[in-house]
């Protein structure tokens, strides 16, 4: 999906902030950053286990223009590129917080029902 077409117009808040997190990576990509700080392509992809390597690039190019992550590519051989949240980033990780615990309280509930979560 290409950035000009994730640019409104929003019909609420919730609509123009799920504009950058939709895709089932994006959320995990926020956590992985936040939680374990700066990381290399390989760093994400290991911790985020099931993406592929395109679906990856994707919403790190997405994120990334969406002024979510900060990329910084290094001029050495092998070459090496870091990913790190920017304040934008932080503070929509942080936004989503009572959305993950929602989750968590969910995915509680229904371990105790004995009700399996959906694949």
């Amino acid at each position: 999906m290409a950035s000009s077409d994730r640019r409104g117009p929003y019909i609420c808040g919730i609509d123009a902030a799920m504009d950058v997190v939709s895709g089932k990576w994006k959320s995990l990509i926020l956590w992985e950053l936040a939680n374990y700080g700066t990381r290399r392509f390989g760093e994400l992809k290991r911790g985020l286990p099931g993406v592929s390597e395109k679906m990856l690039i994707q919403h790190l190019r997405e994120m990334e223009q969406d002024g979510l992550l900060h990329r910084e590519v290094y001029r050495e051989v092998p070459p090496k590129v870091e990913y790190a949240l920017t304040e934008h980033g932080r503070s929509l990780n942080e936004a989503l917080g009572p959305l993950g615990e929602w989750g968590q309280r969910r995915a509680e509930r229904l371990a105790a029902e004995g009700t399996p979560p959906p694949a």
